[in-house]
C-alpha cells in the first residue's frame, strides 16, 4: 500500500508516517484511526474537545484540540505531518442554522487545504460523497462525470463546493489530493450518526412508518480500507465506495433478521412523507429541534442513487462487506 511513490507501511514497519485525521472519532474517521495506529503510524487526531472524546482513541494516538473553522489550530495540528485524511464534516440533512453547513463543510475544508499546502504534505485524502456525480434515478453511475448544476440540499451543495475547491487546489496549486466517495455509511461507533441512528431505532421498534425510497450503503470499516488504498492512487483520482442499494423496507427486513423482536414497519406513502417533512420542518423552524423526517433525507431516499464501485474493486482491490455481515458487527459492538 503506497502514498505516492513511498510505502504507507510495510511488513517490517520501516516506513512510518505522521498522519493528521480530521473527524477522528466519527463513523468514518474512527476505523481509519484504528487502522493507522495498528500499523504503527504516528497519528494526530484533530478534536474539538480532546478531553471529552480522547478516551475513544487507540493507544498512541495524539489528540490535538482544533477545529476546521479555526485556521490557526489547523496549522498547529499539521506541524510535522506528511499526510492528511480529511473525514470531518456535517452530514446532517437539517440544521437550525443552515449557514453552518457552509462554515464547516466548505470554509473548513478551505482552511484545511491552505494549511496542508503551507505544510507541504505529501498526501491529502479527501472524503467527499457520491452526491457530487451526475446521476439519474435508478441508473448506475461511476466517477466519470461530476454534476455541474447546484445540488438540491444545503448538505449536498456544500459538499459539492468543498469537492470543487479541493479539485481546484489539485489542478492549480499542486495539492496531492485523492478523493473517496462513500455512500451512506454505517458501522460500529457513534450511534447518533444518521444511518446508525436509523438502524438503532429500527432495532428498538421506534420507527412507526418507513419513509419511501432507499439508499446505497457501505460499511465503515470498508470505507477505511478504501481511504488507505486511495492514498496510493494517482493524485486527483476519484473512488466510489459503495456496497449495494437497498430500499428502506430491505434495510428494515435485514435489521429484523439480525435483532430478535425487531419488526418491519409499513412504508409511508410518498405524498404523506412529503407532508410530514414539510410540516415537521415548519415546526422545527420554531422549536429549533430537528424534524422527524427532514426534506433533505426524503430527497436522498427518493433519488434512487445507484453508485457503481467497479473501479475501486478492480483497480484498488477494494472489497465490500455484505450488509447482513456489517449489521451483525454493528449491533455486536453496542
Amino acid at each position: 500500500m503506497t502514498i505516492g511513490d513511498t510505502m504507507l507501511w510495510d511488513a517490517e514497519g520501516a516506513v512510518v508516517r505522521q498522519v493528521l485525521v480530521t473527524g477522528a472519532t466519527g463513523t468514518v474517521g474512527g476505523p481509519l484511526v484504528h487502522r493507522l495506529a495498528a500499523a504503527g503510524h504516528r497519528v494526530v487526531a484533530l478534536l474539538r474537545s480532546p478531553d471529552g472524546a480522547g478516551h475513544t482513541l487507540p493507544a498512541g494516538v495524539v489528540p490535538v484540540r482544533g477545529d476546521l473553522t479555526d485556521p490557526a489550530s489547523l496549522r498547529s495540528a499539521l506541524e510535522g505531518c506528511d499526510t492528511v485524511f480529511h473525514t470531518a464534516g456535517l452530514a446532517e440533512q437539517w440544521l437550525a442554522d443552515p449557514s453552518v453547513f457552509d462554515r464547516v463543510n466548505v470554509q473548513g475544508t478551505r482552511h484545511l487545504v491552505e494549511a496542508a499546502l503551507a505544510a507541504g504534505v505529501e498526501c491529502f485524502v479527501h472524503t467527499s460523497t457520491i452526491d457530487v456525480f451526475e446521476r439519474a434515478p435508478g441508473r448506475p453511475f461511476d466517477e466519470s462525470r461530476l454534476e455541474s448544476r447546484p445540488l438540491a440540499t444545503a448538505y449536498e451543495r456544500t459538499k459539492q463546493d468543498a469537492d470543487r475547491l479541493v479539485a481546484a487546489a489539485v489542478a492549480e496549486r499542486g495539492l496531492p489530493a485523492r478523493f473517496v466517495h462513500p455512500s451512506a455509511v454505517y458501522g460500529p461507533g457513534r450511534a447518533d450518526a444518521t444511518l446508525n441512528l436509523a438502524l438503532a431505532q429500527l432495532a428498538r421498534n421506534q420507527v412507526p412508518m418507513l419513509p419511501p425510497g432507499g439508499m446505497p450503503v457501505v460499511f465503515a470499516e470498508d470505507v477505511a480500507e478504501g481511504q488507505l488504498l486511495a492514498a496510493g492512487a494517482p493524485v486527483g483520482s476519484r473512488w466510489i465506495l459503495s456496497d449495494t442499494y437497498l430500499t428502506m423496507r430491505e434495510v428494515a427486513r435485514a435489521v429484523a433478521a439480525a435483532v430478535p423482536g425487531a419488526k418491519v414497519p409499513p412504508t409511508m406513502p410518498a405524498p404523506l412523507a412529503r407532508t410530514v417533512a414539510a410540516v415537521g420542518e415548519g415546526v422545527s423552524r420554531i422549536t429549533r429541534r430537528p424534524p422527524l423526517l427532514a426534506s433533505g433525507v426524503l430527497h436522498f431516499l427518493r433519488s434512487h442513487s445507484v453508485p457503481d464501485a467497479t473501479a475501486a474493486r478492480t483497480r484498488l482491490g477494494w472489497t465490500a462487506t455484505p450488509f447482513d455481515k456489517g449489521l451483525e458487527a454493528t449491533f455486536a459492538a453496542r
